[in-house]
């Protein structure tokens, strides 16, 4: 990529976000409209997850391969790719007729999803050279995250009280026709110096493991663990398969030396358990203000301000902050603040009371404001820059697996618990498993933060990245020869 302007390396950022809002915009508006959704669909708390995760699934399923195609074919190329499935696939949920098709619709959605994303982070780590730039870049692409949670839950409840959940789709298409606009003018195509052969069979083996996890979590409470047993093993012998053959190939679609670097490693643990709270945090939180509080979309979005609002502020402060001192004090604030949150829904029923439920939710927010840009970039600093793409898959992959997951266990869980009563009856005390659930995820992003962000484990990093830039280097030479 040729060296750019301070007023374009801007451009591209910005161009980038654009991207990053109308997928996490999508996500949260969405949590919103799900009862309004259940109503007019007749969907049951299955059916409601399914919604969620037909999208997560594919997005994590497809990220690394987006990744390296991207390295391989042109990022700008992959990544206006994306821009066009995804407003075509907003376009398609707008208009679906049954609960069926929409999760299909939401599956279109999500390939072009899965181009976006990791390819824009991709672009912005090989755009922001400088360590220091590249971190307060990514702070911004951060902050965007708090954007969107802030904006999302208003702007979808007011679609839904004025129009209705399609409504929530239409937001996607201005903004994706101007980001793919703006990205044929401005942004530079890039691409890596060596192209990466496609893994197919790597690929099939993701698709195989997170879809029969998801299905069997997902659907236990309803057919029973008899019935899922052969979805969680197919699960098991995918993920032996992945650690058995990925490593025997010369350019596996998921490099497991990259593992080899503590941070990376401790990066790819924490963004599954802080995205599963985030998945199950809004999954339960949405039910019960619309089905137990009785709330309006509108005003369910109002009351989950005190969680939006300090996730766009820490989201910048986090960004810079890892980039004048490292990611261990960002992560051991989210750690703490996620912890205390869900320990005090489970603890002390702060469903039931306003002010407890306004500290939760201000917790929450301030836990995953400084979560995201340390995972961000722990991933893909220190990985050489010709790997970017893939190291940005990774981390963006076990984000959405993590969401995936949280949604698909927090909603096994609550609807275990609700059973054949109704919501308004056995919420709160059905919803105590999945708050426990969610303290946990707290307690690993503590953990495995404080763990990996130390001297011993950027070591680890150092070595790793000249392990790889040597083989990448040898490979190079007998390539040419």
């Amino acid at each position: 990529m040729p060296e750019l302007s301070p007023r374009r390396r801007m451009l591209v950022l910005a161009i980038c976000c654009m991207s990053l809002l109308i997928v996490s915009l999508d996500t949260t508006a969405l949590n919103v409209s799900l009862p309004s959704m259940q109503r007019d669909l007749g969907a049951s708390t299955s059916g409601l997850q399914w919604t969620i995760d037909a999208y997560t699934l594919v997005l994590a399923s497809l990220l690394m391969l987006a990744g390296s195609t991207a390295d391989r074919i042109g990022r700008k190329r992959v990544f206006m790719t994306g821009l066009i499935l995804f407003t075509i696939g907003s376009a398609l949920c707008s208009v679906a007729p049954s609960l069926d098709s929409l999760i299909v619709f939401r599956m279109i959605q999500a390939v072009g999803g899965s181009m976006l994303n990791p390819v824009a982070m991709s672009i912005i780590t090989n755009t922001f050279t400088d360590p220091r730039e590249r971190a307060r870049a990514i702070g911004v692409w951060g902050g965007v995250v708090g954007i969107s949670m802030a904006a999302g839950p208003l702007v979808g409840g007011l679609l839904v009280d004025a129009v209705d959940w399609r409504a929530i789709f239409w937001v996607n298409l201005p903004v994706g026709l101007a980001a793919l606009l703006l990205t044929l003018r401005f942004v530079p195509e890039s691409r890596a110096p060596r192209a990466r052969r496609l893994d197919p069979v790597g690929q099939l083996l993701v698709i195989a493991l997170f879809g029969s996890l998801t299905y069997a979590i997902i659907e236990a409470p309803n057919a029973g663990f008899t019935s899922v047993l052969p979805f969680a093993a197919t699960a098991l012998a995918a993920l032996l398969g992945l650690l058995t053959y990925e490593p025997r190939r010369k350019e596996p679609l998921i490099d497991l030396r990259f593992f080899r670097s503590a941070p990376f490693s401790g990066a790819t643990v924490i963004a599954i358990g802080a995205f599963a709270a985030l998945g199950g945090f809004l999954f339960l939180s949405t039910l019960y203000l619309q089905n137990v509080r009785g709330l309006d979309a509108l005003h369910a979005g109002l009351w989950m301000l005190p969680m939006a609002m300090p996730m766009f502020l820490c989201a910048p402060l986090s960004g810079r902050l890892v980039g004048s001192r490292g990611p261990r004090l960002s992560l051991v604030v989210a750690g703490v603040a996620m912890t205390s949150s869900a320990a005090l829904f489970a603890l002390f029923d702060a469903e039931t009371s306003n002010v407890t439920l306004i500290l939760g939710y201000a917790l929450f927010g301030i836990g995953f404001g400084f979560v995201n840009a340390p995972i961000t970039n722990t991933a893909v600093s220190g990985m050489p820059r010709a790997q970017a793409g893939v190291a940005a898959a990774i981390a963006s992959t076990s984000r959405q697996l993590g969401q995936t997951l949280g949604v698909a266990v927090v909603g096994a869980v609550l609807a275990s618990g609700v059973a054949a009563s109704s919501y308004r009856e056995t919420f709160v005390s059905a919803a105590v498993p999945g708050w426990w659930i969610i303290t946990g995820c707290g307690l690993l992003v503590l953990a495995v933060g404080a763990l990996t962000s130390g001297p011993w484990a950027r070591k680890t990093a150092e070595r790793t990245a000249q392990t790889l830039e040597s083989a990448d280097v040898r490979e190079a030479s007998r390539v040419v020869a």
